[in-house]
């Protein structure tokens, strides 16, 4: 098989596997501030669904139609983010996903979303090299966020917020900073495969697609950037390396994701767990 009839048949698997990989270090952020958050996916959807209106229905340029696709779901969540940021652990995960469920809810009731059945004949702008340069900028930029004063501050805050805020921490602004920049993320990732996958329905970001992507971050493990990475382009190439399980293809997945979290805790990817081995 040449290089032209094997990227013609995975193409859409390599692209998934950058815009998944994007999707789990969006909520790696929000982790690594102690939110526990599942309204990825809705922003997803809000970025995906507004690039592709501005691309189907006014024929923009696709860098507007992105760039609008980030700013939407930053908008949204800096919004959001004022009022639902005040709660935490479990209480967080209810309210996002609460929110969640209501954007699903507007995208179906909306005449310009299409309604329940989506959106269909989106233009096919997203190339290799889109999904591999909005990955480098991501990594790139949350790399450069780990090493200042403000990936201390996230740390400092997932550890004790009590502690950090009586060292001078602003812990709202840093919190709110972490949930907008996660939601831009993700938007970013909803353009790039609203263009690539050519449809969009309401039912692609609900509670499922929610839970995947923190599964992801977990799987791969949040002590660094690879290990988001690492998990989503395990989970988006699971249900293609089980595909001749047929009927029992999810079931094989739960299970490899059970043990994962049973026996490494940390997820696949633990500097300190590896450090440990070393010294042995």
């Amino acid at each position: 098989m040449d290089w032209s009839s094997w990227w013609e048949t995975y193409s859409t698997l390599v692209l998934s596997i950058g815009v998944y990989g994007m999707l789990a270090l969006s909520i790696y952020l929000t982790l690594s501030c102690g939110l526990l958050s599942l309204a990825n996916a809705a922003f997803m959807g809000i970025g995906a669904y507004v690039s592709a209106i501005i691309t189907l229905q006014y024929e923009w340029p696709f860098a507007v139609a992105l760039l609008l696709g980030t700013a939407a779901p930053a908008t949204v969540a800096l919004l959001v983010g004022i009022p639902v940021l005040r709660l935490s652990g479990v209480y967080l995960a209810m309210a996002t996903l609460g929110f969640g469920e209501v954007v699903r809810v507007v995208l179906l009731n909306l005449d310009i979303t299409g309604g329940p059945l989506g959106l269909n004949g989106i233009p096919p702008l997203t190339s290799g090299w889109h999904v591999l340069l909005a990955l480098a900028c991501t990594i790139a930029l949350l790399q450069a966020m780990r090493r200042s004063r403000i990936g201390r501050a996230f740390e400092a805050i997932r550890e004790d917020e009590t502690a950090a805020r009586l060292m001078g921490i602003a812990t709202d602004r840093v919190k709110l900073l972490a949930f907008v920049l996660g939601a831009a993320i993700a938007g970013l990732a909803g353009g790039l495969n609203a263009h690539y996958t050519f449809t969009l329905s309401p039912g692609n970001f609900g509670f499922e697609n929610a839970v995947d992507i923190l599964t992801m971050a977990v799987l791969g493990g949040i002590q660094g950037l690879l290990g988001p990475l690492l998990g989503g382009a395990i989970l988006t190439l699971l249900p293609e390396l089980l595909r001749g399980l047929q009927e029992f293809r999810m079931a094989a997945n739960g299970l490899i994701l059970i043990v994962v979290v049973l026996f490494l805790p940390h997820g696949l990817w633990d500097p300190g767990r590896f450090r440990r081995w070393l010294k042995k």
